[in-house]
């Protein structure tokens, strides 16, 4: 039986990335923070039928952490053949904030651990010469939306330079590009989303399903849905002037203060 590990496997995308890769007949190992959304993502997935689900309480911002799931990775006695590296968070602040703890952690769980954690897994992968490593990156890495914008440039920068060192080998490397997803994301993040048409939203289980076709198919960038395919394209030929403004109106959009309630 193969075995996938999620990182950030129990909301979002990375919880539809566990159920599709469950029904499709996948032992888990799931990775997140939170021990009691750990458990009863377990129990969800068993009551689908999932023939194993283990589960590993993590912080990716820990370097320590970060080393304990690489070494599961490496693991030859359980050998992990699908990895998903999902685990990351939204942020919105200023670049010119003196206080960087938040961009140091995003350094940290979305571009150091998903080196790590590819490292590791892909080391283990070609010695057994089969495995997929999947990262969640995301098309705001095309434009210039602040730090989250730059890390997921580096995303789907690294995922091919990997696939490029990795094409002798059978191993698949695979960037996945989403769009605005309809999870818990942004809301956690504290952005603003009423300005974004409803047309633009996607549904994570149909986005996951989409991308493991690409995966499949052998795609070394998946950019789900017809939408953001031409989205992207647009951002990657338009000159980067026209870009830089668009990502302007995007983040005055979001850094808008909220308009005011009345509750009743």
């Amino acid at each position: 039986m193969a075995t996938a590990l999620v990182t950030g496997g129990t909301s979002g995308i990375g919880a539809a990335f566990a159920r599709a890769l469950s029904l499709r007949g996948f032992d888990l190992v799931l990775v997140a923070r939170d021990e009691s959304r750990l458990e009863s993502m377990a129990e969800e997935l068993g009551r689908d039928g999932a023939t194993r689900v283990e589960t590993m309480s993590a912080d990716l911002s820990v370097r320590a952490d970060i080393d304990r799931v690489a070494a599961r990775l490496e693991s030859t006695d359980e050998p992990i053949d699908f990895l998903v590296n999902n685990a990351g968070f939204g942020m919105h602040g200023s670049l010119l904030e003196r206080d960087v703890s938040v961009q140091e952690k995003a350094l940290t769980v979305m571009c150091l651990a998903v080196l790590i954690l590819g490292g590791a897994a892909g080391r283990a992968m070609t010695a057994r010469h089969k495995g997929t490593i999947l990262n969640v990156s995301s098309v705001a890495g095309t434009i210039a939306t602040g730090n989250y914008s730059a890390v997921k440039a580096w995303t789907t920068a690294y995922t091919e330079s990997l696939a490029v060192e990795l094409r002798a080998t059978n191993v698949q490397v695979t960037a996945v590009l989403p769009g605005w997803v309809r999870t818990e994301f942004h809301d956690r993040a504290g952005i603003r989303t009423k300005s974004i048409p409803d047309a633009l939203w996607l549904d994570a289980d149909a986005l996951v399903e989409e991308c493991l076709r690409d995966v499949a198919r052998g795609k070394v960038i998946s950019v789900p849905s017809a939408r953001f395919k031409v989205l992207l394209f647009f951002t990657r030929h338009l000159p980067r002037r026209v870009v830089r403004w668009v990502s302007g109106r995007i983040s005055s959009s979001r850094n808008k203060p909220a308009e005011a309630t009345v509750k009743s």
